[in-house]
């Protein structure tokens, strides 16, 4: 049935509770202590995100005071102590007891379509820069320009919306960033100018650059604790992203394409047009998938921020109603836990507080706890370090391998198939590297460094031959190792940072990783006027986040995020 309502693209209400769901606190079957008497389901997930064992679990039923104990222990570790975190506590563990049902697995497929469009228009636009540079007469090396616009427009969404998104609700940026994407997509593909087409792909890569940290956060806040590093899976739909651009562009580039800067107009080149179109449907397909056939319950974390606290406890015995189970959470127990306000006190936080508290994470104080300890600071500088060298290696090799491949290759047919090959090899990757990274002696580091040092090794084969049938081989095992490297790389890192600073050690690797992927089309274009030079530094930089994974003191196989 279609759940069809304009309003709600902006609209944080939520539609109904369903008190049938709800069950005595005593009911539940919950766990609330170990055989040593601590604390259990908040102090578990702690313990195992800093790697250590949480002993031998007895279940019982789960006390009001029990529930107490776990929040004031949480409390107190983490050092906030407000009515807003002690509820945000209460309802990290009624989503913890409600567990992983139908509602987080159809939230897997649909922010998976933000890390499909994600790639989709990274892949998509690369793909347009040969005939678009001679429809508008462009050189090829001049055309690189629209990979710098779109990753400005991603550097500025991201930013953006990661605010927004804490300051408006996740639900409306949820809905929001797609719809963007896909409506200036199709815009793009009735570009009249050279400048014009730019200027569509920056605000284009608005909506493309919100989609990661929005889709994860609403992703994150749905997961049970225990079973957060399903967030890795999400991977997987980049490289399909990948494999969808590049069909499209083999069925429509070879076949409607002018052959020469000379003849080509738009009347004959309309084979990048059809495939920008057909790009920005899609997005736009995936946008009223979401809209129109899927009920996203506003983040409860969110709604109690805003003092909207009957909103949060719906959307929590929504979730549970959507995988036929129970909870035990009430306004009464949110209450209990966690206080009421005084009549001169603000429950609520307010937009600019909110803004706030987004902001705080890039603050010093949030910085710092990065570098507690010598073993700590260490990761950090060489989590931050992978990031810029793959961002930027990445860029210069994958969002430019059309005109590479075009160079030795005998003709546009021939390009645009050996790059849709390129692309089917990249998926099977990330799925490998699930099972490898529970492989003992190998686990996570092992699994990320074979996978980027293969990489870079093959970055440098591609450039030893002119064989087009060589240069195959070498990008489509490239692609799978890549896409390898990947998985792990997004898994590891928010495993590897503490909770309380996740988000901001997470948030600065990404945001290092977009400023070198914006920097790697300047250096493609000024840095030498050798074609394969551009490779070579993708080669050196892969080897040398080789290098730095190498040296990475920590390996998280076996712990659980929260």
């Amino acid at each position: 049935m279609v759940d069809f309502n304009f309003k709600d693209l902006f609209s944080n209400k939520q539609r109904r509770a369903f008190p049938e769901v709800v069950v005595p606190l005593a009911s539940s079957n919950a766990t609330t202590t170990k055989d040593d008497g601590s604390n259990s389901s908040l102090d578990r997930a702690s313990s195992q995100e800093n790697g250590c064992s949480a002993g031998p679990v007895r279940r019982s039923s789960l006390t009001l005071e029990a529930l107490r104990e776990e929040v004031d222990s949480s409390i107190a570790a983490s050092g906030h102590d407000t009515i807003y975190d002690r509820k945000a506590k209460v309802i990290n563990r009624a989503i913890q007891d409600i567990g992983m049902g139908r509602y987080q697995w159809s939230l897997f497929v649909l922010c998976g379509m933000g890390w499909v469009a994600d790639n989709l228009w990274l892949q998509g636009v690369a793909l347009t820069l040969t005939p678009v540079s001679m429809e508008f007469g462009v050189s090829e090396n001049a055309s690189r320009f629209a990979t710098c616009a779109l990753f400005v427009g991603l550097i500025v969404g991201a930013s953006f919306w990661g605010i927004a998104s804490d300051a408006i609700g996740r639900r409306p940026a949820f809905n929001c960033t797609l719809f963007i994407c896909g409506t200036f997509g199709l815009a793009a593909g009735g570009g009249s100018s050279w400048v014009g087409v730019c200027a569509l792909y920056a605000c284009l890569g608005l909506g493309v650059g919100g989609n990661l940290p929005v889709d994860a956060a609403v992703f994150l806040e749905c997961l049970p604790p225990d079973s957060a590093n399903i967030l890795s899976g999400l991977a997987t739909w980049w490289s399909i992203g990948t494999l969808i651009a590049s069909m499209l562009a083999w069925a429509f580039i070879p076949n409607f394409s002018c052959e020469t800067y000379a003849t080509c107009d738009k009347s004959n080149n309309w084979g990048w047009r059809y495939l920008v179109l057909s790009l920005g449907a899609i997005t736009f397909c995936m946008f009223l998938s979401r809209f129109l056939f899927f009920t996203l319950y506003e983040s409860p974390k969110f709604l109690v921020s805003r003092g909207r606290q009957d909103e949060a406890v719906a959307a929590v015995q929504g979730i549970a109603h959507k995988n036929k189970t129970t909870t035990w959470l009430t306004e009464e127990i949110l209450n209990e836990i966690g206080g009421v306000a005084e009549k001169h006190e603000k429950e609520s936080l307010s937009t600019v507080e909110i803004i706030k508290r987004s902001l705080e994470r890039f603050s010093v104080q949030q910085v710092k706890p990065l570098f507690r300890t010598k073993k700590l600071a260490i990761t950090t500088i060489l989590i931050w370090f992978c990031w810029t060298c793959i961002g930027m290696g990445y860029t210069l090799f994958n969002a430019f391998l059309p005109q590479y491949l075009s160079s030795n290759a005998t003709s546009t047919y021939e390009t645009y198939r050996n790059y849709a090959i390129t692309a089917v090899c990249g998926i099977p990757g990330p799925l490998l590297s699930w099972v490898m990274v529970d492989i003992p002696y190998i686990g996570r580091k092992g699994t990320m460094a074979f996978s980027t040092v293969v990489t870079g090794v093959l970055l440098f084969c591609f450039t030893a031959t002119k064989d087009p049938n060589v240069q195959l081989v070498c990008s489509s095992l490239e692609s799978f190792f890549q896409m390898m490297m990947y998985g792990v790389l997004y898994a590891y890192t928010p495993e590897v940072f503490p909770a309380p600073n996740r988000g901001t050690g997470s948030g600065i690797a990404s945001c290092l990783n977009r400023i070198a992927g914006l920097m790697a089309p300047i250096i493609g274009i000024y840095a030498s006027t050798d074609p394969q030079a551009p490779i070579y530094a993708a080669g050196a930089l892969i080897l040398a986040s080789f290098l730095a994974m190498i040296f990475l003191p920590i390996e998280t196989a076996g712990k659980q995020t929260m």
